[in-house]
């Protein structure tokens, strides 16, 4: 069976090698240390750094393609190995506009795609600064500001409500250093949405149903599939949104299409990834097909699988490292939430627990005429007992135990 090699040993990684296994193969990867979590499952590692070239040249070697799992390879690296005739999917010349935010607004803006007023603040730090002081006074400072690469999670963004001095201050902390920052119009939203779409080489493209994405502290947090009261034509329209740029573009593999919905009804184009994403991971249990299998599928040039839905409603929760890590193992937190919700899915990802850190998520597929909210709050439980070994409904399971006897 032909060998893939997926750049980056983290838990999409990890995830990946799960599809790859069901499809007779072994998933290949790159990984910076033999503990992270692709590496503790995979037969096939090499240990290695995304920043050299030589490192990618021993992984992608006698491997049919080359993906990746975060879009944190250099994009000359990428070029080397596409000049020595790797097959790289998606190629550089795509993965480009995920890995630099100014460069994807711009082609959006050209290609007539809705994305919000931005301001290139990447030049000479006076003029820069001008630019930023003349945006900012267009839209009354209710802007953005964002590392034009490099950020994820909350981090190199910062939320500019109304705050000039605040706006300057960033701007004048990072001019000169290596972040390159951009300005955006801050949208006024109703919620964020999630089109994630997969693409062949031969040009096959197939989508899943549009999701809401819940964030908190710049994270996402939970996901709603699909997302729920979306007008239909405004789903088909992100659908088509996301399969005509992942075309437009020369995606082969996954793509997720981040968006806002307005308070108007209509759709902007946030942010794009061009790998397997948080916004999918509700589609291993609740989807004919899940993101990683689809991802294998495009990358090997295999028909696409079936996208739909098993349930009306599905929802997943992340699990992340609590302030304070409990008492109480993972094992035996895993012990009691298998007792209590046996309907959840566990998936970790063989993480240390730190604050905040993803080590985690639980999917539930509601049943026939389950409300959202419920299939919701029962998510949220179970992913808030497995960060802090807590029930936020006050249950004790030892209590409970105790009870019984």
């Amino acid at each position: 069976m032909p060998t893939v090699t997926m750049i980056g040993g983290g838990q999409l990684a990890r995830m990946t090698h799960q599809a790859a296994i069901a499809l007779g193969q072994c998933l290949r990867v790159l990984a910076g240390s033999a503990d992270e979590p692709a590496a503790s499952v995979s037969a096939d590692v090499v240990l290695g750094s995304h920043d050299d070239l030589d490192d990618l040249l021993r992984a992608a070697d006698g491997a049919v393609a080359v993906t990746f799992d975060h879009e944190g390879v250099p994009l000359e690296l990428l070029r080397g190995l596409q000049d020595r005739g790797v097959t790289v999917r998606p190629p550089a010349e795509a993965l480009q506009y995920a890995q630099d935010k100014l460069l994807m607004r711009t082609r959006l803006t050209e290609l007539g795609l809705p994305v919000p007023a931005f301001a290139d603040l990447s030049g000479e730090v006076s003029a820069a600064r001008a630019a930023l002081i003349a945006f900012g006074e267009v839209h009354d400072w209710q802007i953005v500001l964002k590392a034009v690469r490099g950020g994820y999670d909350g981090r190199g963004v910062w939320l500019i409500d109304g705050d000039a001095d605040a706006a300057l201050a960033v701007f004048d902390d990072r001019s000169g250093g290596d972040t390159v920052l951009m300005a955006e119009q801050k949208v006024a939203m109703a919620r964020e949405l999630s089109a994630m779409v997969a693409r062949s080489p031969q040009g096959q493209g197939a989508a899943w149903p549009v999701v809401e994405t819940v964030q908190r502290h710049g994270q996402c947090a939970v996901v709603l599939a699909p997302a729920p009261g979306l007008d239909e034509e405004l789903a088909q329209r992100a659908q088509q949104m996301a399969l005509g740029l992942a075309a437009e573009l020369g995606v082969v593999g996954n793509m997720a299409m981040e968006l806002f919905e307005t308070i108007d009804g209509d759709l902007v184009v946030n942010e794009l990834a061009m790998r397997p994403h948080n916004s999918g991971h509700w589609t291993m249990d609740g989807c004919v097909t899940s993101q990683f299998e689809q991802h294998l599928r495009a990358v090997l040039d295999y028909p696409l699988g079936d996208t739909a839905a098993r349930a009306g409603t599905v929802v997943m929760a992340n699990v992340l490292g609590a302030e304070h890590e409990p008492a109480m193992s993972m094992d035996e937190r895993l012990h009691h939430l298998m007792a209590r919700l046996p309907e959840a899915k566990v998936h970790l990802y063989g993480k240390s627990e730190r604050p905040d850190r993803k080590v985690g998520h639980i999917n539930i597929v509601g049943a026939p005429g389950q409300d959202v909210e419920d299939v919701r709050e029962r998510a949220e439980r179970a992913a808030h007992w497995m960060s802090h070994g807590i029930w936020t409904d006050g249950w004790d399971p030892h209590a409970a135990t105790e009870e019984e006897n």
